[in-house]
């Protein structure tokens, strides 16, 4: 498994903030944490978008949507 960068930057997208559609620009990790937070039916809504490819189970990606952010929450650690 590869070694995720939690401090690059990455985008939360498709999430309504106070009833305005306004992306997150933060580092992975925060992302991560900001998706977490979130209600079940925002969170799969979300589009997470990372500044460079990770690779999850042997596939490169390059956006996780939906519960598939779960995924990637799962191995963030603290």
């Amino acid at each position: 498994m590869s070694a995720i960068d939690w401090q690059m930057s990455a985008i939360l997208a498709n999430v309504d903030r106070g009833g305005n559609e306004v992306p997150e620009v933060t580092n992975l990790a925060d992302a991560v944490r900001a998706w977490l937070a979130l209600d079940h039916g925002m969170q799969n809504d979300a589009v997470l978008r990372p500044e460079h490819p990770i690779v999850l189970d042997g596939e490169r990606t390059v956006a996780l949507t939906g519960q598939a952010i779960r995924v990637l929450a799962d191995r963030l650690e603290g």
